[in-house]
């Protein structure tokens, strides 16, 4: 058996939510057609690979993203809550610029501290629960690959610990696209390098890449 082991985390495709909601870790929130579009592309781009396991936040939006590739390699699909959305205080609430839950006084105890974050999950925890996901899938697909379907900031957030980058940053600086996969190569236990495509790139609407300015109308936020 071969002692490299690659782990591909993969952001879900887009989600219907017309509204702009943050829904983080609220049910109910599908893929749209286009979303399921980008997690056939990606299955198709990922039927070659020696995939021998595939797992899923407990979210819909990861499991549907999931499915088409636990099916093109005849897999079932697990679900490991350690991959689920960061916790956050604004869940549920319209968190867009120049408008929404930043307009009310209320909530700007929220904010005092962005190293932490002090309005939500703290980015160590995040860290902790990432890496056991990413061990766990290593093990039981030693020498071959994996898919883990998770959501941007858990996936941003255990890639800068592992490239040893501060974990507090500017969220529209992330690099990490709709349908992305962030892939870790193992060499037996240990983390050899930290590889990211984009295979449904073309599918992504132009303002949701990483590094797009924002656009009035179109950047409310969403869970991720």
């Amino acid at each position: 058996m071969s002692d490299i082991t690659v782990v591909h985390l993969m952001r879900h495709g887009e989600v219907a939510n017309p509204d702009g909601i943050l829904y983080g870790r609220l049910h109910g929130y599908h893929l749209s057609d286009l979303g399921r579009r980008m997690a056939d592309r990606v299955a198709e781009h990922l039927a070659p690979r020696a995939i021998t396991r595939v797992v899923a936040s407990p979210l819909e939006r990861a499991q549907e993203t999931a499915t088409p590739i636990a099916k093109a390699h005849g897999l079932d699909l697990a679900t490991d809550a350690r991959l689920i959305e960061a916790d956050n205080v604004f869940q549920g609430k319209t968190f867009g610029v120049g408008d929404g839950a930043l307009k009310r006084p209320e909530n700007w105890k929220h904010l005092v501290n962005p190293f932490k974050p002090s309005w939500g999950e703290p980015y160590i925890d995040q860290v902790v629960r990432m890496m056991g996901a990413l061990d766990a899938a290593k093990d039981a697909a030693r020498g071959h690959e994996a898919v883990l379907v998770s959501h941007q900031l858990p996936i941003w957030i255990v890639r800068s610990y592992v490239e040893k980058r501060r974990l507090w940053h500017d969220p529209r600086r992330r690099q990490c696209t709709l349908a992305s996969l962030t892939t870790f190569t193992y060499q037996g236990d240990r983390i050899v390098s930290v590889g990211y495509s984009e295979p449904a790139r073309d599918l992504v609407p132009p303002h949701l890449l990483a590094g797009a300015k924002p656009v009035k109308g179109k950047d409310k936020a969403f869970g991720a």
